[in-house]
């Protein structure tokens, strides 16, 4: 079984850097790879068209380099979109639309393994992951299940009401807050900068680290005083941060560089 770098990187409190990919396209995760700054690439496949080959293929392109993955799955189906997902090999969830305690310990369960002391929902199968059959049902299987970083999003009113509830909850590693969803349930769609929403990231992050849980934060280098705002965040304690994913970055590239050309060419007119 392989191992999991991001697990790896929170059991040794170190710092992660991870990004996200929306469109389902392995080219991308070895572009990424390349690099050698990335630790994870998340699939963002609550938004992205896929299917299961595209999930296969995008864990065997994060093979070829020291990277885990991890997917971001739907509020339906969730189970077995997961359960799919770790079985072709993505090592890491990312729940969403988390509102009660109760959706947490549902997000919980269909992670971790069905053994007695893990409680979970997860049994063996004969998937990618395991080498088909190799690792089937294996002690190597339930420790990599185990080592499966499950994160979740705190993007609804109701999460904020029930956070320390919900961040008291065994089995949560790792959060994500969502300004634009968070806004849109306190009735205010759009105003992901508005204070109230702010306040209720900073509640989220301090509570996450009091609860000895990594808060992680997305990162957009096309708001102004981005890179202050990151030093605000390490002073807080944050030590995850996301990059944007690769449609924010084709369209701030070829909005920013479009607008260059179009100017130098007015003059040409």
């Amino acid at each position: 079984m392989r191992s999991n770098k991001l697990r790896k990187l929170i059991k040794e409190g170190k710092p992660s850097i991870g990004t996200r990919m929306i469109v389902s396209s392995p080219e991308i995760i070895e572009i990424f790879g390349h690099t050698g700054m990335i630790d994870y690439v998340e699939f963002v496949g609550e938004y992205a068209s896929w299917d299961l080959h595209d999930l296969e293929n995008i864990a065997r392109a994060s093979e070829l380099f020291d990277m885990s993955t991890m997917m971001k799955v739907d509020q339906n189906n969730k189970a077995f979109i997961a359960q799919r997902s770790l079985g072709v090999g993505i090592q890491n969830i990312l729940f969403t639309d988390i509102r009660t305690v109760d959706d947490v310990k549902e997000c919980v369960k269909i992670v971790k393994p069905e053994t007695p002391e893990d409680k979970g929902i997860n049994g063996c199968h004969m998937r990618r992951s395991v080498g088909y059959l190799i690792e089937d049902g294996s002690l190597a299987y339930v420790k990599a299940i185990r080592d499966s970083v499950i994160a979740i999003m705190i993007e609804k009113k109701d999460a904020v009401i029930n956070l320390e509830e919900i961040l008291s909850q065994d089995g949560v590693d790792m959060i994500q807050f969502g300004p634009g969803d968070y806004s849109m349930s306190l009735g205010m769609p759009g105003q992901g900068s508005h204070p109230k929403v702010k306040e209720a990231e900073m509640e989220a992050i301090k509570m996450a680290i009091k609860k000895g849980i990594r808060p992680r934060v997305e990162l957009d280098f096309s708001v102004k005083d981005c890179l202050k705002s990151i030093e605000e965040y390490i002073k807080m304690g944050v030590i995850d941060f996301h990059l944007p994913s690769d449609l924010n970055i084709i369209f701030d590239w070829a909005k920013e560089n479009g607008n260059e050309l179009r100017k130098m060419l007015t003059h040409t007119a």
